[in-house]
């Protein structure tokens, strides 16, 4: 079969995948269209996974990122269950696990990322050791999910966080191990962490900070044990790994395309170093004049928006792309809302009250506004993230006075 240079391919079904192919039909794509997804699931959305899917509010239908007639009219080949064993980028050629080849005209790599295990410290016949990032992970920790069933989490970030909020809002007795001082300490300063403890604490989960974890071993009575360096040890029938998400950058990699730390290194249109491949969403590593070097985003609405972008540069649009990151994670009943780029060193500005858990906090670097962080102001963090991408020397005297916060934040 020649090259058919009419044809895309994406490899990847998650939100970027789907974001590029509505995208570039949007932007005039006429060619055909073809969305390669390992999993066997219709595209779903990945964030109600550890909350609302695992408290049983949302079924696997409720969180489809299209319905399957929109990859119809759209004129997308949607074909799940398929993984993608090899890339030629001379031959301008996929093949699949199954043996079959597709020519590509343009080929876009979406393959998101995957949970992060801690393999080297996980016995073998641990029995249950899980994560949740996938819809095919629920059954496995289920049975914890429930009046009296017991669960220890590994990892206070967004998703362990998110995890162990809904474990306890179903009953369930939840041990949250941290590595670190506070939750999300590399994120967030230390009042603010404070503040995500106290959250944990005050809904009855069992927060241990400081601890370095260096055994999950088989316990006894079908019990998986964990084991920290002091000697401590926790145990229930079910333990989740939630320690981040690694790209799933390999297929790049053994395409001979630039990958670094696990990544796909593309340019500010999703260009990969290979003519006529690109990539998009979790899995790449892009520049960022915004944030002052590369960056790797592992956000929904980032994933989303740069996938945006990528379809239209498919189509012959020229959208580069940079924009400022925006996150949100559900807890105890609080949504907690970030923009930019944050970090524990920066100088903090507090609208609101902390305590009572109606806030803006405003994070600076030498006067520079780099981050904001929010619990019931969603249109603060709006106005917020507008003064980030336009690196806004804010008047701080009146940040947490001003009625005019937009005339407050835009100051030079």
């Amino acid at each position: 079969m020649g090259r058919d240079t009419d044809r895309l391919v994406v490899v990847g079904a998650g939100i970027a995948g789907v974001s590029v192919v509505g995208a570039a039909r949007l932007a005039g794509f006429e060619g055909e269209v073809v969305l390669l997804g390992e999993e066997p699931e219709l595209p779903y959305r990945r964030p109600p996974v550890s909350k609302e899917v695992v408290r049983g509010e949302k079924g696997a239908d409720d969180i489809r990122i299209r319905k399957a007639d929109w990859y119809e009219a759209q004129r997308v080949h949607l074909r799940t269950g398929e993984r993608v064993a090899a890339i030629d980028v001379e031959a301008h050629r996929v093949t699949l696990a199954s043996g079959e080849e597709l020519d590509y005209g343009s080929l876009v790599l979406a393959t998101g990322g995957r949970a992060r295990t801690l393999e080297a410290i996980t016995a073998p016949d641990a029995p249950g050791v899980r994560t949740l990032r996938d819809l095919a992970d629920v059954d496995g920790v289920l049975e914890a999910l429930r009046p009296g069933g017991r669960l220890v989490v590994v990892g206070a970030g967004l998703i362990g966080s998110e995890i162990a909020a809904s474990a306890r809002e179903l009953g369930a007795e939840v041990t949250l191990l941290e590595a670190a001082a506070s939750p999300l300490q590399h994120l967030l300063p230390p009042d603010l962490g404070a503040l995500c403890a106290e959250l944990h604490t005050t809904h009855g989960t069992d927060l241990q900070l400081g601890v370095e974890v260096t055994a999950i071993v088989a316990g006894d009575d079908g019990e998986t044990v964990v084991e920290a360096a002091d000697g401590r040890r926790w145990s229930a029938p079910v333990v989740v790994v939630a320690v981040g998400m690694a790209p799933n950058g390999e297929l790049a990699a053994a395409a001979g395309l630039a990958v670094e730390r696990g990544a796909v290194v593309v340019d500010d249109h999703g260009r990969t170093s290979a003519p006529d491949v690109y990539a998009a969403g979790d899995v790449v590593l892009r520049p960022s004049v915004l944030r002052g070097g590369p960056e790797r985003v592992e956000h929904w609405q980032g994933a989303q928006n740069h996938g945006t972008a990528v379809g239209r540069n498919v189509a012959g649009q020229d959208a580069a792309f940079d924009e400022v990151p925006w996150c949100w994670s559900d807890q105890y009943g609080h949504t907690l809302q970030v923009t930019g780029w944050p970090a524990a060193a920066h100088e903090l500005v507090v609208r609101g009250s902390l305590e009572a858990r109606d806030f803006t906090a405003f994070l600076l670097d030498d006067g520079v506004l780099r981050g904001a962080v929010s619990i019931g102001r969603p249109a603060e963090v709006r106005v917020a993230r507008q003064a980030i991408g336009a690196k806004a020397r804010p008047d701080v005297s009146a940040l947490d006075t001003t009625d005019d916060l937009a005339a407050a934040l835009q100051a030079t």
